[in-house]
């Protein structure tokens, strides 16, 4: 018998708690960071991302992450005018403000290293081409970790 009596919360919060333990292995056992960096880094990669490329992103996101993904979102300002690395680690840093201190830096690869590793190659390469450069140069290549 299911948890929640629905197989699909079941396998979404599954499916969750599987990117965050990935997410622990690189910042200590603490869930609570890990899904704050991971919305943290989402909602700074979803305003950077032109409207359908996020959209895109968020379909191969699991349920409960996918609603993490868009808690907040405001089309109108998409994407936002982030273009430099910096300004990008500061809005993670902006939303990681509450929590314990971590590495942005290191948040950010980690992030990036889970959704290559987790999403679909093909989707996950157009969302890492969608960013600059230098931002892209902390997204690991996805065809290299399928």
């Amino acid at each position: 018998m299911s948890a929640s009596g629905l197989a699909v919360f079941d396998k979404t919060l599954q499916i969750t708690n599987i990117w965050l333990d990935d997410l622990m292995e690189d910042h200590g056992p603490d869930r609570q960071l890990a899904w704050r960096m991971l919305s943290a880094v989402l909602h700074t990669l979803r305003d950077r991302l032109p409207a359908d490329l996020a959209a895109h992103l968020s379909a191969q996101l699991p349920l409960l992450i996918r609603g993490t993904y868009y808690d907040q979102y405001d089309p109108s300002k998409q994407p936002s005018r982030i273009r430099s690395l910096d300004a990008f680690l500061e809005q993670v840093n902006e939303e990681l403000s509450s929590a314990r201190p971590v590495d942005v830096n290191e948040a950010v690869r980690s992030v990036f290293r889970v959704l290559s590793h987790f999403l679909d190659p093909d989707e996950a390469r157009k969302v890492r081409e969608g960013l600059p450069e230098e931002i892209r140069e902390l997204w690991p290549d996805p065809a290299k970790l399928h």
